[in-house]
């Protein structure tokens, strides 16, 4: 302001998240009841809230390290193939090659 310049205070302070990319699935297919424990890995994946199979979320999920999540497949229709998507709060995942999930 005219007057001057507030002190900065741990109050103050903001934070910058970075969008989350999925980089590989593992395994990249599974039943369609679901359950199937699938590994997933990338970056940015630090506050991961949501990883969702097409439009259904996963179970179970947990965030290893910043790079790695792990979560139980929900269930699906055979034969259909799903893209994975990790939802941060820096924002969710694109959808690419990658992270596709497909259902025997």
């Amino acid at each position: 302001t005219t007057v001057g310049t507030s002190a900065t205070s741990s109050n103050d302070r903001y934070t910058y998240w970075a969008l989350p990319t999925v980089t590989s699935v593992s395994p990249t297919s599974g039943t369609r009841n679901g359950n199937t424990s699938v590994t997933i890995r990338g970056t940015n994946f630090t506050g991961a809230t949501v990883v969702k199979f097409g439009a259904n979320n996963a179970t179970s999920l947990t965030v290893v390290n910043s790079t790695t999540i792990t979560v139980r497949s929900p269930s699906g229709t055979v034969g259909t193939t799903v893209d994975i998507t990790v939802t941060t709060p820096g924002g969710t995942s694109a959808t690419s090659s990658s992270d596709r999930y497909t259902y025997n």
